[in-house]
C-alpha cells in the first residue's frame, strides 16, 4: 500500500458582510487557517455596495498561493 499527497497550490475564497471589521476578521481567520496548509496571500480583491435601503454590503475575494 502507497501513499501519495499533492500540495493545494492554489486556493480562491469569497467572503462577506455588513461591515469591514467583519470581513478582515473572517479573512484573518482563514490566513492562519490556511497558514498550516502551507498557502499564503496573493492577492485580495474587494467591492462595497450600496442596497436601496442604503445598508452597505461588502464583498472580497482573496487568492491564496502555496507558500515558495
Amino acid at each position: 500500500m502507497s501513499f501519495h499527497f499533492d500540495y493545494i497550490q492554489d486556493k480562491v475564497e469569497f467572503f462577506e458582510g455588513v461591515s469591514l471589521r467583519d470581513i478582515e476578521r473572517k479573512i484573518n481567520e482563514q490566513i492562519h487557517h490556511n497558514r498550516a496548509i502551507l498557502l499564503e496571500v496573493h492577492h485580495v480583491a474587494h467591492q462595497m455596495h450600496v442596497a436601496e435601503d442604503g445598508k452597505r454590503y461588502y464583498s472580497a475575494v482573496v487568492h491564496f498561493k502555496q507558500k515558495r
